[in-house]
């Protein structure tokens, strides 16, 4: 496990950014808000924003890699996510909070927080109709079952 963490993604805040864009947006950003694609952006530089900020053309929101993921608003860098996810995805009988603590160095609420973030984006969606909260239809229909007078 060490000789993989070794990699520039779980050095540094930017590498780490870097690979999540390459991962997430293979053929360039797209907008979380509107949906365009990677010809109406453009990179907000300068002093005032930080690395990895795009600005939409038609929507004209700001957004990075990390919005509408479990990365989104929060204050620990992105290197330590990603260092928490290996090691909850890789590990055969998950991995505590307190584990977490110990090897990211962050407190016990941080590291609780993180572990609850990832686990929930790996719970499975499906089975609902609609989806969570979503609006279901149906049309008028009678389901029952034919018996063998029926038939």
């Amino acid at each position: 496990m060490s000789s993989y963490l070794n990699q520039p993604q779980f050095q540094d805040a930017d590498k780490a950014r870097e690979y999540l864009e390459s991962v997430r947006w293979p053929n360039g950003p797209i907008c979380p808000h509107c949906g365009s694609i990677d010809k109406n952006h453009y990179a907000l530089q300068g002093k005032t924003h930080r690395p990895g900020l795009w600005k939409c053309k038609d929507c004209r929101k700001q957004f990075s890699v990390t919005v509408g993921t479990v990365f989104e608003r929060s204050k620990v860098p992105l290197h330590q996510w990603m260092i928490a996810v290996y090691m909850i995805c890789s590990s055969k009988k998950g991995c505590s909070s307190h584990q977490l603590q110990r090897t990211l160095k962050v407190q016990y609420k941080t590291a609780w927080f993180m572990s609850h973030r990832i686990r929930e984006a790996m719970k499975d969606g499906g089975g609902l109709l609609g989806g969570g909260g979503k609006i279901v239809e149906a049309d008028e229909t009678y389901v029952g079952v034919l018996t063998p007078t029926e038939s």
